[in-house]
C-alpha cells in the first residue's frame, strides 16, 4: 500500500484545522469546537506518524545503495547491516500506525468509559471471578496510567461481586478495553469444592463509552429520582444517612443505581453518568441495527451472548475464541497484563476494516 497520497491528505487536513482553531467564533459552538479539536489531537500524531515514517524509509533506501556499493566484509558494511533491522521494525511500526488512521475513527475511542461486570451462571464462584475480573482491569489501568473510580457493587458472601460498576478515566480507554465487552467463562476447581471437579462458570463485562450532555438529552421530567439509606460494611456516617440514590428513566425504563458515595449529590451525579452512557449505548445500538450484517463480521461487537474468552485454570489458559487466540500465562493475564490479548484484536480489527475499505 502506498501511504505518501494518505500522508499528504493527513498534512493537509491537519492544516485547515489549525486555521480553523486559530478562529475564536468556532468556540460559540462547543460541540463542534470539541470535534474539531478531537480530530486535530488525532491528525497531530499522524501526521507526527507520516513524517517519520518518510524519514525511515529515506534511511532504508539511502542504506540500501551505500551497502550495493560497499565490499560485502567492510566495516561499513557490517554497520549498515546491523541497522537494517532496527529500520524496519520503525517501519512496520509507523505503517501500522498509518494504517490506522486510515480508517474512519470511532468517535467513542477517545472517551472515557464505564465498565460493568456481572455474575453470570455459576452462583458464588461466578461471583469470586467477578471480583478476579475487576481486579485485573483495575491492574491494567494502573500500569496504563488510567484512573478508577468505583460506582456502585453489589458484594457477595465470600468477598466476590454479584456486579460491580466503575469509571475508567484516561488516554484511549475505550479504544483499548472495548474488546472485553461480552461473555468471559471460567474453568476451575472453585475453592468450596471438596471433590476437586472442575466448574464453569461465567460473568458478563459491558464497557460503555461515557456520555456526553450533547449527545443524549435529559429531561428532568423523564426522571423518577428517589433516594435511601446506603448499606454497606460499617465506616462512620455509610448507614446514617439517606445517600444512594436510584434514577427511573420513564420512557425506556432504565434504571440505575450509584451508593459509593457518602454523599447524596456525587451519587446522582455518577448516577446521570451511568444512565446517559447506557442510554447513548442503546441509540448507537438502534442506529446500527441496520448494519448488522456488516457488523457480524467485526471483532468487539459487545453483543451480550457472545462468549468471548475463556480462562482455563487446569491448564494455565487463556482462549480468545473470537480470533481463536491462546495463550499460556493464565496468571500474568490476571495481574493485569492482557495487552496480549488486546493487541492482537486490535489488529484483527483494523485487518477487517482496511479490507473493508479496499472492497
Amino acid at each position: 500500500m502506498d501511504l505518501r497520497p494518505h500522508i499528504e491528505r493527513f498534512e493537509k487536513r491537519f492544516a485547515e484545522l489549525e486555521s480553523a482553531l486559530s478562529d475564536p467564533k468556532v468556540f460559540d459552538n462547543p460541540q463542534r469546537a470539541q470535534e474539531l479539536t478531537r480530530e486535530y489531537a488525532r491528525l497531530k500524531d499522524l501526521v507526527s506518524a507520516g513524517r517519520a515514517y518518510l524519514k525511515t524509509r529515506t534511511e532504508l533506501a539511502q542504506n540500501r545503495e551505500a551497502l550495493a556499493a560497499e565490499p560485502d566484509e567492510s566495516e561499513l558494511a557490517q554497520m549498515i547491516k546491523e541497522e537494517f533491522p532496527r529500520l524496519e521494525q520503525e517501519e512496520q511500526r509507523l505503517t501500522r500506525e498509518l494504517q490506522f488512521g486510515l480508517v474512519p475513527p470511532d468517535p467513542a475511542d477517545s472517551r472515557n468509559t464505564i465498565i460493568e461486570i456481572r455474575a453470570g451462571a455459576g452462583g458464588q464462584e461466578s461471583a469470586l471471578f467477578a471480583a478476579d475480573l475487576f481486579r485485573m482491569y483495575s491492574r491494567y489501568a494502573e500500569a496504563r496510567g488510567w484512573k478508577i473510580d468505583p460506582m456502585d457493587s453489589s458484594p457477595s458472601d465470600l468477598g466476590g461481586f454479584k456486579e460491580v460498576i466503575f469509571s475508567v478515566t484516561g488516554q484511549d480507554v475505550y479504544k483499548r478495553l472495548k474488546y472485553e465487552s461480552g461473555v468471559h467463562r471460567v474453568q476451575r476447581v472453585p475453592a468450596t469444592e471438596a471433590s476437586g471437579r472442575i466448574h464453569t462458570s461465567t460473568v458478563t463485562v459491558a464497557v460503555l463509552p461515557e456520555a456526553e450532555e450533547v449527545d443524549v438529552e435529559i429531561k428532568p421530567e423523564e426522571l423518577d429520582i428517589t433516594v435511601c439509606r446506603a448499606s454497606g460494611p460499617g465506616g462512620q456516617g455509610v448507614n446514617t444517612t439517606d445517600s444512594a440514590v436510584q434514577i427511573l428513566h420513564k420512557p425506556t425504563g432504565l434504571i440505575v443505581r450509584c451508593a459509593d458515595e457518602r454523599s447524596q449529590i456525587k451519587n446522582r451525579a455518577k448516577a446521570l453518568k451511568v444512565l446517559r452512557a447506557r442510554l447513548l449505548e442503546q441509540k448507537v445500538a438502534e442506529e446500527n441495527a441496520r448494519y448488522a450484517a456488516a457488523r457480524k463480521s467485526q471483532v468487539g461487537t459487545g453483543e451480550r451472548n457472545e462468549r468471548i474468552r475463556t480462562y482455563n485454570f487446569p491448564q494455565n489458559r487463556v482462549t480468545d475464541h473470537r480470533i481463536e487466540l491462546t495463550l499460556y500465562h493464565l496468571p500474568a493475564v490476571l495481574e493485569g497484563e492482557i495487552d496480549a490479548l488486546v493487541e492482537p484484536l486490535m489488529n484483527h480489527d483494523l485487518n477487517e476494516r482496511l479490507a473493508a475499505l479496499e472492497k
